[in-house]
C-alpha cells in the first residue's frame, strides 16, 4: 500500500489546492498515469501517481487547500481492500475535506456511458474542461473509445464559453450562479472555485445599507495576483540569499545559421529547427561539461546533478511565468529537441503540464529574444545556482581574418551563484556554449 502525497511542484510551493480528482476508488491505475488536477499560487498542473496499483480511498476532497507533503489518496499495490484507509495527521487545511460519500466518488463520473466509453481519466478531464458531453462524441479508439484527440478537435459547448474550472463549474450550477457575471482571479483570468464561493456569499450588511460612495483604502484594494505574488517573494529571496555574479559575451551564429538552413531546406515546414533550438541544445551540453553550474544549492553546500533537467521560461498569456523543464535536454538529439519544447510550451500556456514536467530543473533558461531585447540578465531560481539569458539574434558587425563583415549574433548572459562556481567556471561555461555553436554538426 502506498500513498499518494501533494507534490511539491516547484522550490516556492508550500502548499497547494486539490482541483479534481480522475480517478476513483477501485480504478487500477498505472505509474506515470494523471489522477489528480492542482492548483499552485502559479499554475494548474496535471499531477501523475509514482505507483501502480488500485485506488483504496481518497483523503482530501476538491477544493481544499493542503501542505505539500500531505496525503491525498491510498493506492494498494495488492488490490488488498478499497476501504478507507485512516489518515494520518497533517497540518490543518484551508477548507475542511469533504465528507466520504463525496470522496468516494469522484467528480466528472455522474454518467456511466462516459465512463465506459472514455479511454483515461485525463479524457473525462478535458471533455469537462471545454464542456464536451462524452455521450456525444464518436470514438475514433479501439472498439468505440474515445480518445484525448476526439476530445481536443471537438467544439466547445457554446461561442463564447467563460473560462472555468470543473470545480467552479460544479459549484455555480448546485448554487444558481450565472459564472459570466463573475471575474475570475485564476490564470488568464479563470474563475475558481473561491470566486463562487464569493459571489454566494454575498455584499456584507453595510455595503448594502450604505448610500454614501465607496472610498478606495487598503482594506478593499484588490489583492495581488498569486503568480506574481509567488514570484516577487521567490526572487526577493534570491536577490536577498543568493550572492549572484554576472557575465555576458557575444556569440558569433553565422556558422549555426549557415548549417541550420542547409539542414531546414530537405525537411517539411513543420519540423524544421528554429535558432532557439540550437542554442537549449549547446547550453544542456555546456552544463553537463561544466557541471559546477548544473545543480542545487542545499543545506549549505553545492549538490550536482548527473543529469541536465533544463528549465525554459514560459511566458504566460495570462501575465506570469512558469519554467518547465527539458529532461535529458543533453543527450537529445536537434529533432526532438525542438518536438519536445513545442509541445512543452504549448502545455504550459494552456494549463496542461504535467507535475514531472515542472519539478526540479537544474539550471533554467530565458530566452526574450523573440521581445526584441538583446540581453538579459535574470535572478537565479532557487535551489538551482545558475541561469542563462540568450537575448534577440541580430546582424552585428564582425572582423574576419582582418575583413569586417556583417554576421548574425547573440548575448549570452550568465548569473551564477558565487557560493557554488567563481567567475572562471562561469567564463568557460559561456566559452563551451560558443564553441559548440561553432561546430553544430556535433550538437
Amino acid at each position: 500500500m502506498a500513498d499518494f502525497t501533494m507534490p511539491s511542484l516547484g522550490a516556492d510551493m508550500d502548499e497547494g489546492t486539490l482541483v479534481e480528482w480522475l480517478v476513483g476508488p477501485g480504478d487500477t491505475v498505472t505509474k506515470g498515469d494523471v489522477v489528480a488536477v492542482v492548483e499552485t499560487a502559479k499554475s494548474t498542473i496535471e499531477v501523475e501517481c509514482f505507483d501502480s496499483g488500485t485506488v483504496g480511498a481518497l483523503l482530501v476532497g476538491p477544493g481544499t487547500t493542503v501542505p505539500v507533503g500531505t496525503r491525498l489518496a491510498v493506492i494498494d499495490a495488492a488490490a488488498e481492500s478499497l476501504a478507507p484507509a485512516p489518515a494520518a495527521p497533517t497540518a490543518p487545511a484551508k477548507q475542511p475535506t469533504a465528507p466520504a460519500s463525496e470522496l468516494q466518488a469522484a467528480p466528472g463520473r455522474t454518467a456511466t456511458a462516459a465512463r465506459d466509453t472514455a479511454s483515461t481519466p485525463l479524457v473525462r478531464h478535458l471533455a469537462e474542461q471545454k464542456g464536451i458531453e462524452l455521450s456525444s462524441l464518436h470514438g475514433s479508439g479501439k472498439g468505440g473509445r474515445i480518445t484525448r484527440s476526439d476530445v481536443e478537435h471537438a467544439p466547445a459547448e457554446g461561442p463564447h464559453r467563460v473560462k472555468a474550472s470543473p470545480l467552479a463549474r460544479r459549484l455555480a450550477q448546485s448554487s444558481g450562479v450565472d459564472l459570466s457575471t463573475l471575474r475570475g482571479t485564476g490564470q488568464a483570468g479563470t474563475i475558481r472555485a473561491d470566486d463562487v464561493r464569493a459571489a454566494t456569499a454575498g455584499p456584507p450588511a453595510h455595503a448594502v445599507q450604505s448610500h454614501e460612495p465607496a472610498r478606495p483604502s487598503s482594506a478593499t484594494a484588490e489583492p495581488p495576483d498569486p503568480a506574481r505574488a509567488a514570484i516577487a517573494a521567490l526572487m526577493s529571496r534570491a536577490n536577498r540569499e543568493i550572492p549572484h555574479y554576472y557575465l555576458s559575451t557575444k556569440i558569433d551564429l553565422a556558422v549555426a545559421m549557415a548549417w541550420m538552413r542547409d539542414r531546414n531546406a530537405s525537411r517539411p515546414v513543420a519540423e524544421r529547427l528554429v535558432p532557439a533550438a540550437l542554442l537549449l541544445k549547446s547550453v544542456a551540453l555546456a552544463a553537463r561539461r561544466v557541471p559546477e553550474l548544473n545543480g542545487y544549492w542545499k543545506d549549505g553546500a553545492f549538490v550536482p546533478s548527473d543529469t541536465v533537467r533544463l528549465g525554459v521560461a514560459v511566458s504566460l498569456r495570462g501575465g506570469g511565468l512558469v519554467a518547465p523543464a527539458l529532461t535529458d535536454a543533453d543527450t537529445m538529439p536537434l529533432a526532438e529537441l525542438m518536438a519536445t519544447l513545442k509541445g512543452l510550451v504549448a502545455r504550459a500556456r494552456g494549463g496542461r503540464l504535467r507535475a514531472s514536467e515542472t519539478a526540479d530543473p537544474t539550471l533554467t533558461v530565458t530566452n526574450l529574444g523573440d521581445q526584441g531585447v538583446e540581453a538579459v540578465f535574470g535572478v537565479i531560481y532557487p535551489p538551482q545556482v545558475a541561469l542563462v539569458g540568450l537575448g534577440r539574434v541580430i546582424e552585428q558587425p564582425v572582423a574576419v581574418d582582418g575583413m569586417l563583415t556583417v554576421h548574425p549574433t547573440v548575448t549570452a548572459t550568465l548569473s551564477a551563484d558565487h557560493r557554488a562556481s567563481d567567475g572562471a567556471a562561469g567564463a568557460r561555461f559561456l566559452t563551451t556554449v560558443d564553441r559548440l555553436l561553432q561546430r553544430p554538426e556535433e550538437l
